[in-house]
C-alpha cells in the first residue's frame, strides 16, 4: 500500500492538513468527493502544467460527478500581475461560481499565488486547495496561506493572507520539472536546514547525489521535513509578524536580484541560493557568524548545481531593490542572519555596512 503522510497546519479555525501521497493527483475526484465537493471546481493551471496534468485532472473530477473548469494562464513570474487575476475573476464570474465554489491551485508557486489571491478576493473569499506541481511549491509556497502578485517595483507587493483548505502533494510529479527547475527547487529545500534543523541540514549534504537522482525515498523525506518545518513556523506566526521572519532568508537579496534582471534572466530558485550564500557572507562580515559557516552553506549550493555569485549589478541598484522589497520595515531593509546553521537571528541592515561589504566582497 502506497503510506500518506499528514502535517498539520495548526491555525485554530484555518487549520488544514498536508497530505503527501504518491499517485495522489490521479485521485483528485475521489479526495473532493470525501469533501462533499458538488457542481463546478476551477482548475487553476498554466500552459506548461496543462499539457502534463490536466486531462488526468479532468477526467478524475468528472469521474466523480464534478464539473472542471479549467483556467490556463501563461507559465512564469510574469504573469504574477492584477491583470492575470481580472482575468481569473471573469472566468469564476461568467461561470457563476458561487461563494461556496471550490477553486484548485495545480501547479508551481505562481500558480498557487494567482489562484489563492483570486480566491481570497472573489465575493469576499471562497475555498481552494493547493496542488503543487513543482518541488518550490510543494515544500514552501504552497503551504502558509500567502497569496499574491507582482508589481513593477517589487516582488509580491500586492497580496494577502489567505489559508487553503487543503494541501495535496504528489511527489510523482516533480518527474516532469525540467532540470533546471528541479535543481531550482532545492535552494527553499537547503534553506530550512540553516534556518530550523542542522540535522536536516546534514541529511541533505550526505544525499546530495540522490537528490540530483531525484531518488523518490529521499525525495519524499525532503518534501515531508520541509512542509513540517514550514507548518511548525506558519503556526506559530500566520502573518509574519515575528518568527515566520526566518522564512525569508536568502529572500532579501534573492528577490532584488529577480526584480533586477525582469523575473525572466534568474528564476526565484536561482536567486534565492545566490542570496543563501551572499547573505551568509553579509553575517560573516558583520560578525554574526563564522567564515565556516559561510563555506559550510556555500559549498551545498554550488554542490547542487547552484550558483554562489552575485550577478554585476551596481550596489546602489541592488540596495535600492531590497528597500521596495515587502519586507521592508520603517524604511529598514530587515535581514535574516544565520548565527550558526540550525539558527538565525533578525537584525536590520544599515546602507553603510551594506556598501562596506559590497566594495569588499565583491570588487570591480
Amino acid at each position: 500500500m502506497t503510506p500518506t503522510f499528514t502535517v498539520p497546519v495548526s491555525l485554530d479555525e484555518r487549520s488544514y492538513e498536508i497530505t503527501i501521497r504518491t499517485g495522489l493527483l490521479e485521485k483528485l475526484g475521489r479526495e473532493l468527493k470525501q469533501r462533499a465537493v458538488k457542481g463546478k471546481v476551477a482548475v487553476v493551471t498554466d500552459r506548461q502544467v496543462a499539457r502534463h496534468y490536466l486531462r488526468t485532472v479532468s477526467e478524475t473530477i468528472k469521474k466523480h460527478g464534478i464539473e472542471p473548469v479549467p483556467i490556463i494562464l501563461a507559465p512564469g513570474e510574469r504573469s504574477k500581475t492584477l491583470k492575470t487575476v481580472e482575468s481569473v475573476l471573469d472566468i469564476l464570474a461568467r461561470h457563476r461560481f458561487e461563494r461556496s465554489s471550490m477553486l484548485l491551485a495545480v501547479g508551481g508557486g505562481v500558480v498557487g499565488d494567482i489562484a489563492g489571491f483570486s480566491a481570497s478576493i472573489y465575493q469576499r473569499g471562497i475555498p481552494y486547495i493547493q496542488v503543487p506541481t513543482t518541488l518550490v511549491a510543494q515544500v514552501d509556497s504552497s503551504v502558509g496561506g500567502k497569496t499574491g502578485v507582482d508589481h513593477r517595483l517589487g516582488k509580491n507587493l500586492i497580496g494577502s493572507f489567505y489559508q487553503p483548505r487543503a494541501v495535496w502533494i504528489d511527489p510523482l510529479v516533480l518527474r516532469t520539472l525540467p532540470r533546471r527547475e528541479w535543481v531550482a527547487g532545492l535552494a527553499e529545500v537547503i534553506k530550512y536546514g540553516i534556518i530550523a534543523d542542522k540535522s536536516f541540514f546534514s541529511y541533505l549534504h550526505r544525499h546530495v547525489p540522490d537528490l540530483l537522482k531525484q531518488v523518490p525515498k529521499v525525495v519524499t523525506t525532503v518534501v515531508k521535513r520541509s512542509c513540517e518545518l514550514k507548518a511548525e513556523v506558519v503556526s506559530t506566526d500566520e502573518r509574519e509578524s515575528d518568527r515566520r521572519r526566518i522564512l525569508n532568508y536568502g529572500h532579501t537579496i534573492g528577490h532584488a536580484l529577480e526584480a533586477l534582471g525582469g523575473y525572466h534572466s534568474l528564476v526565484h530558485g536561482e536567486a534565492v541560493g545566490i542570496g543563501l550564500v551572499q547573505e551568509a557572507d553579509l553575517a560573516s562580515f558583520q560578525g554574526l557568524c563564522s567564515h565556516e559557516v559561510v563555506e559550510d552553506i556555500r559549498c551545498i549550493v554550488k554542490n547542487v548545481g547552484l550558483t554562489d555569485r552575485m550577478p554585476r549589478w551596481a550596489p546602489s541598484k541592488v540596495w535600492q531593490a531590497m528597500l521596495h522589497d515587502k519586507k521592508v520595515t520603517g524604511g529598514q531593509v530587515i535581514g535574516v542572519w544565520p548565527s550558526r546553521i540550525g539558527e538565525v537571528r533578525i537584525a536590520p541592515l544599515a546602507k553603510p555596512i551594506f556598501d562596506q561589504w559590497y566594495a569588499a566582497s565583491h570588487p570591480r
